[in-house]
């Protein structure tokens, strides 16, 4: 018998009725792929990661992390941490980080689960498996359920989209360095261990 070949998607997009609780339960079932869920229901599940882009994030995540541990003023979170936003979308964004009094407001069961706010800070890195239009949506709706700042990077294109709310979104091509402005006092992500050599 031969073998069937089946081309999927990089993400598999599903409409399926499942309750937060039953949500949680099938991402914690399946602990290799990656599940986010839209405002609309459709849950997404992506497959992990390749070698570049989990560098990259590892990358990103210590900068981030030495800076929080430096200043004390929030909570970070890697690419595994969910977030139900606002709208009712749960998302996990590359790279995330929630000020302190937020966090602390949090009950014991809220942080044991998909924690029930938008960051303040996001970050997502684009994948060569990674639609930038999708990528570029899910930034607005970062934005729109209130974080304060975004960064999408574009590590092939050595482009950095910067989102804020009530502001035009920011194009750099080629930027050396990213400044976490009001939002993260002092934190300078150094882009040179992440942006693709030209």
């Amino acid at each position: 018998m031969d073998a069937v070949t089946v081309s999927l998607p990089p993400t598999l997009q599903l409409t399926i009725d499942l309750t937060d609780e039953q949500f949680f339960q099938l991402c914690q079932n399946n602990g290799d792929l990656k599940f986010e869920r839209t405002a609309s229901g459709e849950v997404l599940i992506m497959p992990p990661t390749g070698g570049e882009t989990s560098n990259n994030n590892f990358e990103l995540s210590v900068q981030l992390g030495i800076w929080n541990k430096q200043h004390n003023l929030g909570k970070g979170f890697d690419s595994n941490g969910g977030f139900t936003l606002p709208s009712g979308a749960v998302r996990a964004p590359d790279a995330a980080w929630v000020k302190l009094e937020r966090w602390q407001a949090l009950t014991p069961e809220q942080r044991r689960k998909f924690l029930p706010l938008c960051p303040d800070f996001v970050v997502e890195l684009l994948s060569p498996t990674d639609s930038l239009k999708q990528t570029q949506l899910k930034m607005q709706e970062y934005i729109d359920n209130g974080a304060l700042l975004g960064w999408l990077i574009d590590v092939e294109a050595r482009r950095v989209e910067i989102y804020r709310p009530n502001r035009d979104v920011e194009i750099l091509e080629n930027p050396v360095t990213l400044s976490g402005e009001d939002v993260l006092p002092g934190f300078v992500l150094d882009l040179s261990s992440l942006l693709t050599p030209p």
